[in-house]
């Protein structure tokens, strides 16, 4: 199982150990993989230094200057996951170029689109009986690092493995109406999403979340999962089918 984990849910020491325990105890029935961004970290590092944040379509424009803190915040938060988690190792996208990328948009500065996942360091951790954890800066071609956002490195590492993911997020999955709970949908087709956004009931922040699911899909991983991170106990339940929107091809 891939993990994405990031955002909101990270802003809590407590929860953040709270969703650590969880991912360990998931790894007792099946192998796991994580993958972190570190929004509201790299936010108060940016403040800390005096550098501005600016997102153009939900992506940060990411300077060099930027960039150099973005990797600096991930790096350590990488560790101190890892170290939470248990029996993981930390990876950044650099390492054996595990994150392949190339230039977004140079409008975007540093902002990188993954073209390539190391997906046999992935396995060789996963046999040794190590959970990777893994933040989400890439290497570009020019062998310097890229920004990219989480969600879609999470999905492409899902799709280079195969695997099933679930999206951690602050919300409880995808709604029709949102926010009615009785409109929280249980299970969508790629279909189904797809006109989801076309209609706009699937909006906002929302469709990133869905367009890096789809792709997850479209590069073979068997489902999608989007579940809310902010309560304990969820991760279990969206493995089993029993929380969040389950995404399926």
């Amino acid at each position: 199982m891939i993990v994405k984990y990031g955002g909101n849910a990270m802003k809590s020491p407590e929860l953040r150990r709270a969703v650590a325990r969880e991912i360990a105890a998931l790894r007792a029935e099946m192998p796991v993989v994580v993958v972190h961004g570190g929004g509201p970290v790299i936010e108060r590092e940016l403040g800390a230094r005096g550098i501005p944040s600016e997102f153009r379509q939900g992506l940060r424009v990411t300077s060099p200057e930027a960039m150099d803190v973005v990797e600096m915040a991930l790096c350590q938060l990488n560790k101190q996951l890892s170290q939470e988690v248990g029996a993981a190792v930390g990876l950044m996208g650099r390492d054996s170029d595990l994150l392949r990328a190339e230039v977004l948009d140079p409008a975007l500065g540093r902002v990188g689109r993954v073209t390539g996942v190391n997906g046999a360091l992935l396995r060789t951790l996963i046999g040794a009986g190590l959970t990777p954890v893994v933040g989400c800066v890439a290497v570009g071609p020019d062998g310097e690092a890229l920004n990219v956002n989480a969600d879609t490195a999470a999905g492409a590492v899902a799709g280079a493995l195969g695997e099933g993911i679930v999206f951690l997020t602050d919300v409880d999955g995808i709604y029709r109406a949102y926010p009615d709970p009785q409109s929280l949908a249980g299970h969508l087709t790629r279909a189904e999403a797809e006109a989801g956004i076309t209609q706009g009931w699937i909006a906002g922040g929302m469709i990133p979340k869905v367009r890096a699911a789809l792709d997850a899909l479209e590069a073979g991983a068997p489902f999608a999962v989007i579940a809310s991170g902010m309560r304990e106990g969820v991760l279990a339940a969206a493995a089993r089918g029993e929380a969040g929107t389950r995404l399926t091809p």
